[in-house]
């Protein structure tokens, strides 16, 4: 049964008949086209047999909301729940805890990696969900008969879901990796800055020098602080393209720069005089202090092939993807001999006795 919640009082009458469910499927329809941060549209909550669609753009619902998602005691089922996450952050102003991420699990249980809801819906449960209200606006009010019962579907089979994976973890003795994965992603949805480093990120850094990659680094660090505060798109303030261009090219004389802006599609139309001014100001010892990333020719390929090849092997061995342990980013920080923060936990535990040999003495 699903029930259409326009009022904090009916929302705060069914958690009362909910009060004995420590287990809540959970889901978010949101809209993030032109917006930096992802617009929440509809929360969607269920327990078994049962669905709830929680309008959250009717004033006092979020505060109806927050006492469930905040309640360490309930475990919330979710399924790839980053931007569903920083959805809440935004529109709710709480992060759900004790999440159970049901992607992740899945990846986890050797099942497949990266898999959507209707695929692992398909192979766990057999049943064939409708993809039709993938685009819909969901916005616009009313919602049709049509998106209420896709959205309804986007937690039916949560439980079923989350019954067999979670089984499987504790059978492999897997669950608290998923569990401190699930910490983790509410910590970093909690502590949500820009990227210090955002040019590490970025394949087109690579063949750059350090003064370019400073500058590309510079301005990427500009373009995310002006699509936070004006909550716009990043490629509407600065796309990833031009910006490497521009760190590459570095124009010196003005009417080259808007030039160069005038050529490209995607250049912004606002902010011109900034832009200019962040690539002209002299690079501080601090910023070409930064780390690089490193140049292909640099980097020890024959290292790198058998920390790659240990990482597959071990990965292998228990039937999870490769990725899900480490990635090529990872390894070559482990080259110079430090571990990154992403593989701390029981990554380190399980890579540590099989990289060891092949790394430089890590640094704490």
């Amino acid at each position: 049964m699903n029930h259409w919640i326009d009022t904090p009082e009916r929302l705060k009458a069914h958690f009362s008949a909910w009060s004995h469910h420590k287990i809540v499927a959970l889901d978010t329809e949101f809209v993030r086209e032109k917006t930096y941060y992802p617009q929440l549209a509809l929360v969607q909550l269920g327990v078994p047999g049962e669905a709830l669609l929680i309008d959250p753009l009717v004033p006092g619902m979020a505060e109806e909301l927050k006492p469930l998602l905040l309640d360490t005691s309930i475990r919330k089922i979710i399924h790839s729940p980053s931007e569903d996450l920083q959805a809440f952050s935004r529109g709710v102003g709480a992060v759900p805890v004790n999440i159970f991420d049901t992607q992740a699990a899945a990846a986890l249980c050797g099942i497949g990696t990266g898999l959507g809801y209707q695929k692992l819906v398909e192979i766990i449960t057999g049943n064939v969900l409708e993809k039709g209200e993938t685009r819909s606006d969901w916005l616009k009010r009313p919602l049709t008969d049509s998106q209420c019962h896709y959205a309804a579907d986007d937690v039916h089979y949560l439980h079923e879901v989350h019954d067999v994976l979670s089984g499987k973890l504790i059978e492999l003795d897997r669950l608290h990796w998923l569990e401190a994965d699930g910490e983790r992603a509410v910590r970093n949805a909690n502590h949500d800055v820009d990227d210090p480093f955002p040019h590490l990120s970025l394949s087109r850094a690579q063949g750059l020098d350090q003064n370019a990659q400073a500058l590309l680094c510079r301005l990427l660090k500009w373009r995310d602080s002006k699509a936070r505060s004006s909550d716009k798109p990043k490629s509407w303030i600065l796309d990833n393209e031009l910006a490497a261009f521009l760190a590459r090219s570095a124009p010196t004389q003005y009417n080259a720069f808007i030039a160069i802006l005038d050529r490209s599609p995607k250049a912004p139309r606002k902010f011109r005089s900034e832009l200019w001014e962040e690539i002209t100001r002299p690079l501080l010892d601090e910023e070409l202090a930064i780390p690089a990333i490193k140049n292909a020719d640099t980097i020890d390929k024959q290292k790198l092939r058998a920390l790659q090849e240990a990482v597959a092997q071990h990965a292998a061995a228990l039937n999870i993807p490769e990725g899900m342990l480490a990635s090529r980013k990872h390894l070559e920080v482990l080259l110079e001999g430090r571990w990154p923060t992403a593989l701390e936990g029981w990554r380190r535990e399980q890579l540590e006795p099989v990289l060891g040999p092949h790394i430089p003495v890590p640094q704490a």
